[in-house]
């Protein structure tokens, strides 16, 4: 939920913070007061299209920031996860500052950011809708997507299914294209790829070589120095007198008294064990020192091949063994461009036999969308109802997306090449006919504000638990209605409450009466300039303001008293709810 916005130099507004709660919240006040400026700072705050014209007069620059309280499994913290973006504490703070030359800083929980990723987060975490606004659930293009969320617990293991078939079939389409591409680049391709083969092989290299030949410059280029210490070493245990000699001495002494007791006979072992194991230390050393010797040849040719391996390395991998890899990747593209036709045909026959496994899926997943389709028009028209538009049919009007006529790389459905999507083959689109006898058509085609408001809502109701925004905004969506109608589109903007925070911009008494909580906006004067204030209102005021929504200027006893039947009518609305 939107949890605090703070608003500085934007618009009539010179400075202002608002908190908002859980439920129903609805801003009320004079036209012209501010608050679709509001509403305007709130959809710049989550990516909109922003203007030099909303920094205030005189400013240098307009600042906005806002405070998201988000719960832990939410969408949004995967995609700042994604972008390197710290989003702990089930908290977003979301920030843009708009300079007078126009541009914007944009921020998230601190990091700068691009207005594209800004707009991106804003849309997972809060909807606007506006009574004409081009808004998710009325554009064409998001409608299977929100088919999909409705039926997920069918549609989307099928989904799945499909898709995996789908990822298999465009990587060998990809594979197969790449084969069929330009003669004469394949002959060039085929020219570079055995000059590299032909490099490495001339190489003859083997796992681990470079390694080994390492080691061994080590030992060569240490050499004197390994020789030095050997002999050292040996000398001061073998010879007349050495090290060697006294401690087999110590061990004939101590063998003499070692079965006296136990203690002797330990030790007089410890001391016999370190004899031997000293003697065959020198004998290791004699052997080392036969057989060391300085080869500058051998360095020579050491170096002379670990640079040839250095070269080869930075053309074709960081180690022999990657090498030998690419080698034998390139010698299977090899096989390939060589063997052209034969596996051009294999490829075909592979990529036909996958486009028909991928069709059956994508077919199955149609057939799960139309049953869904049914059971999401059954309760969109229930909700119209609900709305005193029971005369209206709502529907999902599906058509298959069909490959360019003599595309040869389609699976065919009814003898037309089909055009595979991530998504399938599906085109969905929300159709609804306000009237009996009129022709459905698209919700974006509804002419009455009234009945776009009516619609919006109905729609609005069954999908905003299916969304993962945790905040709408409804700006004046109820223009154009009155009587028993505004009371009904009361109860539903109250009923979207109840699933998600709902901020609400109205002129309707009813809606008012059902919020939770009851902000006014209103305007003064101060030192030639215009200032826009935010209070919470007490139940007293509710009364006034209500009041003030039914008759206009003048407020009587009578219309509080009709205020106040409409807070108690809303009162046994949430009640019985």
């Amino acid at each position: 939920m939107l949890a605090e916005l703070t608003i500085k130099n934007f618009a009539i507004i010179e400075e202002l913070t608002v908190s908002f709660e859980k439920g129903l919240t609805v801003l009320t006040g004079e036209t012209g007061a501010g608050k679709s400026i509001m509403i305007d700072a709130v959809s710049l705050l989550v990516g909109g299209r922003g203007s030099s014209e909303f920094v205030r007069y005189g400013e240098k620059k307009a600042e906005l920031e806002g405070l998201f309280l988000v719960p832990a499994d939410h969408p949004v913290f995967a995609l700042c996860e994604e972008q390197g973006i710290d989003a702990s504490d089930e908290m977003m703070i979301l920030r843009r500052d708009i300079n007078n030359s126009g541009k914007s800083i944009c921020r998230i929980n601190g990091k700068l950011v691009t207005i594209s990723l800004l707009r991106e987060v804003g849309r997972l975490l809060l909807d606007i809708h506006g009574q004409h606004d081009n808004q998710l659930l009325m554009e064409d293009e998001n409608h299977l997507h929100l088919l999909d969320q409705f039926g997920a617990e069918d549609i989307a293991p099928a989904l799945l299914q499909y898709q995996e078939a789908y990822d298999q079939y465009m990587k060998t389409a990809q594979k197969l294209r790449q084969l069929s591409e330009n003669e004469q680049e394949m002959v060039h391709r085929l020219d570079l790829l055995q000059f590299q083969l032909e490099e490495i092989e001339a190489a003859q290299l083997e796992p681990g070589e470079d390694e080994k030949l390492q080691e061994e410059r080590h030992q060569i280029s240490n050499y004197e120095k390994i020789y030095s210490s050997l002999q050292n070493a040996y000398n001061a245990l073998r010879n007349e007198q050495g090290g060697l000699d006294w401690v087999g001495m110590s061990s004939s002494e101590l063998e003499q008294v070692s079965e006296i007791n136990d203690d002797l006979k330990k030790l007089s072992e410890q001391v016999s064990n370190s004899y031997y194991l000293l003697e065959d230390s020198t004998f290791q050393m004699r052997s080392m020192l036969d057989q060391l010797e300085f080869d500058p040849a051998r360095l020579d040719f050491i170096e002379s091949r670990l640079n040839e391996m250095k070269q080869l390395k930075r053309k074709y991998g960081t180690t022999v063994e990657e090498i030998l890899e690419y080698a034998a990747k390139i010698e299977e593209e090899i096989d390939q461009i060589q063997n052209r036709d034969s596996h051009l045909q294999t490829l075909k026959n592979k990529l036909d036999a996958m486009s028909r496994d991928a069709l059956l899926e994508a077919l199955n997943v149609s057939e799960l969308r139309k049953k869904w389709a049914k059971k999401l028009a059954k309760q969109i028209q229930t909700e119209l109802k609900d709305l005193y538009m029971e005369k209206s049919s709502f529907d999902t009007a599906f058509s298959v997306r069909y490959a360019p006529f003599g595309s040869t790389d389609c699976p065919l459905l009814d003898g037309k090449p089909v055009q595979l999507g991530k998504n399938g083959i599906d085109q969905a689109q929300f159709v609804i006919s306000t009237n009996t006898g009129e022709p459905m058509k698209s919700l974006s085609k509804v002419a009455s504000g009234g009945e776009i408001s009516r619609v919006m809502l109905a729609v609005k109701s069954i999908f905003s638990a299916k969304q993962d925004v945790t905040s709408i905004i409804f700006d004046e969506v109820d223009t154009g209605v009155s009587g028993r109608v505004a009371q009904a589109i009361a109860e539903k903007i109250y009923k979207v409450a109840s699933g998600s925070q709902v901020l609400c911009i109205t002129h309707l008494p009813q809606v008012a009466a059902m919020a939770d909580t009851h902000l006014f906006i209103s305007k003064r004067s101060k030192a030639g300039r215009t200032l826009t204030s935010v209070k919470p209102l007490s139940h007293e005021e509710k009364v006034s303001e209500i009041g003030r929504m039914i008759a206009g200027v003048e407020v009587t006893e009578l219309t509080k008293q009709h205020a106040k039947e409409l807070l108690h009518q809303a009162n046994d609305v949430k009640t019985t709810g």
